[in-house]
C-alpha cells in the first residue's frame, strides 16, 4: 500500500519484506530477525532502536550488505539484493551506503585526507579526483586545515568527522551511522549529529542505529526493535542539533571537542 502523501509511483529506497536472519549456535537456532517488513523513503532520517539482543545489529548489517537474510526480500533502490554475491554485495555497498563507526575505524598511521580517500582508492577513482573529492568532503564536515592530521592529533569529535567525511566521499544516498556518538561527550554530539541533519537537508537518507532514546530524538522516524520484530514505528517532529549546540555552553579546551 502506498503511504499517504506519497507520489504515485515513487519507488522506495530501501524495502525489506518478510526478513528472517537464524544463526545457528552450537545446538541452537537464534532467530535474530523474525519475519521484518521495513521501507525507507529517499532523503529521510530514521533511527532503528532496541537493546542488546533485540535485532538491531543483524538489521544494519543485512540493510548495509554486510550480510543476507535467511528468508526474504531486501530490494535497495529496486534491486533485488538479498541473494547477491559476496561480490556483488561489495560492489552495492560501494556505491550505495557509507559507513560511520561508533570506533571511528580510522587508520592510524594515515592522514585525515589518505583515510577519506580510502574508498576511493578500492574502487579505482584516479589519484587527483581522489585528492579533489577528499578535500571537498573534508570541507562538508568542517575540517578545513586538518588535511594533513593524523588521527592522534585530532579530537574525538574531529576523528567522526573525518569517519563522516569518508562516509560522503563516495557520494552514496545513504549514511548508516552505528551508534555515532557513542564515544563522545555532550557537546561533540551536538556537532556530530548537526552535520547528520544537514546531509538530510541536502538529500541523503540517514539511518542511525542506536539504543539512546535522545539520540533517536533527531531522526523524523524512530523503529523500534525487540525480539526480532519491530514493535513500534512511528514518525516524530526531530530535535534540531544546531539548536541543541547553541544552547549547550562551551566546551573546555580538554572535553576534545571540535572547534
Amino acid at each position: 500500500m502506498r503511504e499517504p502523501g506519497r507520489p504515485k509511483g515513487e519507488a522506495f529506497l530501501v524495502e525489506m519484506r518478510g526478513i528472517e536472519r537464524t544463526y545457528t549456535m552450537g545446538d541452537n537456532l537464534v532467530r535474530a530477525l523474525c519475519g521484518v517488513d521495513l521501507t525507507i523513503e529517499r532523503g529521510s532520517s530514521v533511527a532503528i532502536m532496541g537493546t542488546s539482543g533485540s535485532g538491531k545489529s543483524t538489521m544494519m548489517n543485512i540493510m548495509g550488505c554486510l550480510d543476507q537474510p535467511t528468508k526474504g526480500s531486501y530490494r535497495l533502490d529496486g534491486r533485488d539484493v538479498a541473494r547477491l554475491s559476496r561480490a556483488q554485495l561489495a560492489d552495492v555497498r560501494g556505491r550505495m551506503i557509507g559507513f560511520v563507526f561508533q570506533s571511528f575505524n580510522l587508520l592510524s598511521r594515515t592522514t585525515a585526507l589518505e583515510n577519506v580517500e580510502m574508498p576511493l582508492l578500492y574502487q579505482g577513482v584516479p589519484a587527483r579526483e581522489r585528492r579533489r573529492r577528499a578535500e571537498r568532503a573534508l570541507e562538508q564536515v568542517g575540517l578545513v586545515g586538518r588535511e594533513d592530521h593524523h588521527p592522534n592529533q585530532l579530537s574525538g569529535g574531529q576523528q567522526q568527522r573525518v569517519a563522516i567525511a569518508r562516509a560522503l566521499v563516495g557520494e552514496a544516498p545513504i549514511i548508516m551511522a552505528d551508534e555515532p556518538t557513542g564515544n563522545l561527550d555532550t557537546r561533540t554530539s551536538y556537532e556530530v549529529m548537526a552535520i547528520l541533519q544537514g546531509l538530510v537537508g541536502r538529500g541523503k537518507t540517514v539511518i542511525l542505529v542506536t539504543h539512546e532514546a535522545d539520540i533517536a530524538a533527531y531522526a523524523s522516524r524512530v523503529v523500534t526493535l525487540r525480539d526480532g520484530l519491530i514493535i513500534d514505528d512511528r514518525r516524530q517532529a526531530p530535535i534540531s542539533a544546531q539548536a541543541a549546540l547553541a544552547a549547550a555552553p562551551a566546551a573546555h579546551a580538554s572535553a576534545g571537542a571540535s572547534p
